[in-house]
């Protein structure tokens, strides 16, 4: 024994518009676990930059991606579980994430450029413009075979997205009054 607690931490990763926060905040709020808005750790000449329809380059990342480590180990020492808005769109970016807690779960939602862009279009309160999509589509790395995670069809409905995110990464769901039941399926990599 170790005497680590055991937590789960789950990044939801894609591309701006693919509905990241949306289904995260499903699964925390069907879990339990804490959930964090990666957008919400960016400084502020990042989010500026954004704003101005200027991609970030690494060096502007190194430092969000380090603190976004740093908040779920500080939670797993805490003995809590996380899930996590984040593009996570490189490799490299999701290797500095696994260096926080123990082991880091993905799930990427993934789906067409014109789904996206479409949503994109429709919002009115985030900081990203859909100009972005092209850089940051350009930059996505899909999940490698050895990364422990899920790939989901964005196109599906929220709802179901979020129970598939659950079920197929194994995530305990806590029993409530209404007797919701844990998920069916143990943790599986996906292996495309």
């Amino acid at each position: 024994m170790t005497g680590e607690p055991s937590t789960r931490h789950v990044v939801v990763m894609g591309v701006s518009g693919a509905g990241k926060t949306t289904v995260a905040r499903g699964i925390a709020a069907l879990t339990g676990l804490a959930f964090a808005e990666a957008d919400e750790f960016h400084s502020e000449a990042n989010v500026a930059r954004m704003r101005a329809g200027v991609p970030l380059d690494d060096d502007d990342r190194w430092p969000w991606l380090r603190a976004l480590a740093g908040w779920m180990a500080d939670r797993h020492r805490e003995g809590v579980s996380t899930v996590l808005a984040c593009s996570a769109l490189k490799r490299s970016y999701r290797d500095v994430l696994r260096q926080g807690p123990p082991s880091v779960d993905f799930v990427h939602l993934a789906g067409p450029t014109e789904v996206i862009r479409e949503r994109m279009s429709l919002r009115s309160d985030h900081y990203m413009p859909a100009s972005l999509l092209d850089s940051q589509t350009a930059t996505l790395e899909p999940l490698w075979p050895d990364e422990r995670g899920v790939v989901l069809d964005l196109r599906l409905a929220t709802e179901a997205l979020i129970v598939a995110g659950v079920e197929r990464l194994g995530l305990p769901v806590p029993r409530v009054a209404s007797g919701v039941p844990t998920p069916r399926e143990p943790y599986a990599p996906d292996r495309r």
